[in-house]
């Protein structure tokens, strides 16, 4: 699932609506059978599936955006993972930030960009932004500027 994902991933911002189509049905259809894995195995830890599996899994959740009951139970999921050491923090926060964003709420780690304005990226809603870098530093997300130097125009 995790190749089939990144192969087709640029459709989900094409201007061509068949190929945003393309990638939803996709997204649908990988976040349908993680809820299947979940619902059977419960979150799938690098120590269960291995780590290619594992991350497979995280990215499928975080590309459910439109499946939040998916993403609600892969963050619940995950974060007993990571309360036991079995998953990353870092992942965990990442997919929070995305649920939080599709949900309508602000985003704790600034991890989801909405915009490029002026050139600089522009995080969706975050709470509290003067202390974005401190809970970044957290769960080992560089700082807000690094970040960000990835998704600038060139």
């Amino acid at each position: 699932m995790m190749a089939e994902d990144a192969a087709t991933a640029p459709l989900a911002n094409s201007p061509d609506l068949v190929e945003q189509a393309v990638w939803r049905r996709l997204t649908a259809r990988h976040g349908d059978r993680l809820a299947e894995i979940m619902a059977g195995h419960g979150w799938p830890t690098e120590r269960s599936v291995g780590p290619e599996a594992a991350r497979a899994a995280w990215l499928i959740a975080q590309h459910a955006d439109r499946q939040l009951d998916v993403q609600r139970r892969a963050v619940a999921l995950m974060a007993e993972a990571v309360a036991v050491g079995a998953a990353s923090t870092r992942d965990l926060a990442f997919l929070q930030d995305r649920l939080a964003v599709n949900e309508g709420r602000e985003q704790r780690y600034g991890t989801q960009i909405g915009a490029v304005a002026d050139g600089r990226p522009v995080p969706w809603p975050c709470e509290e932004p003067e202390r974005l870098d401190e809970r970044r530093a957290g769960v080992g997300i560089e700082p807000f500027d690094e970040y960000t130097t990835r998704f600038a125009p060139r």
